[in-house]
């Protein structure tokens, strides 16, 4: 019996040293990745407004293109895959270099000052998650510990830069491996999110909230025309991700030269840029949502923003492609809005959580961002929008290192890669 009681006593207080482990690596993690995040956020702001400034800017894109390349030549990583390598990083044990956030972050600015259609919170986890694999390099952590503090790094980053510690905290966990969430993580990523959310808004980072206009009484019939909506922006997903994946695979195939093909790259989004006769599809796209939101949106404008990011990301630009899913949903969601006659702001909300968890696989993830981003009041709407847009979108993905581990249709375990 004291036998019994002794390993009890030493069960309970090697689980209490490891639970203070993590509270002050979490701590540790959100200040470090935070403060980084925070600048970054700044950073991007600048060059942001300084493309809108100076739209000359865009004429050098190319150049900036080549500039990227040379950047990831000197430092020994021109096969880097970005997210996808982070991702594989914590499921199959692949090196994660420490060299992956200077680089991420001076390509990503550079990518949008002069231009590229791409997001910002892709960066943002290989930012974090390079980050935090190093702080547990620093500290000798064993590989699974590693694979924590990557996840805490990638919440931090995400939480500092979009301003959704709710959302940044669970995507981590849930983005990896789908069906399977890595549990232990839960309290490290949750601490490291709100104190690197926490840090960012005391220097004076704002977080993307839209207003939604007056939400319709949950129905039957509104609860039919959104999840149309859901299945048309799960189609949109696939869409996304065909064309993102086969631009890169077309561009390494007309240009097997890294240079020549960035260089080209930069040459097809300005003569796109010229075409369209104005900047409207460049960056981000988050200028993009907020007219949605009020029910302006053309029927071109998701079209084209996918075309602008598969144009950019496909040469080797770097950024994400997160805000601009958000961007195409969003856009596609007012014209649906539009085209039925039923509130145009909250199609534009579900049908941004909709693409978003299509592109990512995410389902959870989508809900909470959901809710930080627009309110709880259309909570009814937005769960039905996550739920039929994860089933509706098959396999598909972003990131082709993501596993999805149990069939979306059945009670199967399939561990498959994304497509």
């Amino acid at each position: 019996m004291n036998e019994r009681l002794k390993h009890k006593i030493h069960h309970n207080l090697q689980r209490a040293r490891t639970s203070v482990k993590w509270v002050i690596f979490a701590i540790i993690s959100g200040i470090v990745v935070g403060a980084v995040g925070t600048l970054f956020y700044f950073c991007m702001a600048y060059v942001t407004a300084s493309r809108a400034e100076y739209p000359w800017l865009i004429w050098l894109l190319p150049f900036g293109g080549l500039l990227i390349v040379g950047a990831y030549h000197l430092l020994h990583d021109e096969k880097d895959s970005g997210t996808n390598l982070v991702l594989s990083s914590i499921h199959s044990g692949d090196n994660l270099p420490a060299r992956m956030a200077p680089l991420i972050f001076v390509s990503t600015l550079i990518t949008h000052l002069l231009g590229g259609s791409a997001g910002r919170e892709g960066a943002a986890l290989q930012l974090g998650g390079s980050i935090g694999n190093e702080i547990g390099k620093l500290f000798r952590f064993n590989e699974k510990d590693k694979h924590i503090m990557t996840m805490c790094g990638m919440s931090a980053a995400f939480s500092a830069l979009f301003g959704t510690p709710m959302a940044a905290a669970i995507f981590s966990m849930e983005v990896v491996s789908v069906g399977i969430m890595h549990y232990s993580a839960l309290v490290p990523c949750v601490i490291a999110s709100l104190i690197a959310h926490s840090l960012a808004t005391r220097f004076g980072a704002e977080a993307e909230l839209f207003l939604l206009g007056e939400i319709p009484a949950f129905t039957i019939g509104s609860a039919v025309k959104i999840t149309a909506l859901a299945a048309l922006c799960a189609l949109i997903s696939i869409l996304f991700c065909i064309l993102l994946h086969q631009s890169e695979h077309l561009y390494h195939k007309f240009f097997p030269n890294p240079y020549i093909r960035i260089f080209a790259g930069g040459c097809l989004v300005i003569v796109l840029t010229l075409l369209v006769g104005s900047q409207t599809y460049n960056g981000s796209g988050i200028a993009l949502i907020k007219p949605a939101m009020k029910g302006e949106a053309r029927w071109e404008m998701f079209l084209l923003k996918m075309l602008f990011t598969a144009a950019t990301l496909g040469a080797g630009f770097k950024g994400g492609e997160i805000v601009p899913s958000f961007c195409i949903g969003g856009t596609f969601g007012c014209l649906f809005g539009n085209l039925i006659g039923f509130s145009p702001s909250l199609c534009t909300a579900a049908g941004m959580t909709a693409v978003f968890c299509g592109v990512t696989n995410c389902p959870i993830t989508s809900l909470l961002i959901s809710f930080e981003l627009f309110g709880y009041e259309g909570m009814p709407y937005f769960l039905l929008t996550a739920a039929f847009s994860y089933m509706l979108s098959g396999y598909y993905g972003l990131y082709h290192s993501q596993k999805i581990m149990y069939s979306k249709f059945k009670a199967n375990y399939i561990n498959k890669k994304a497509e």
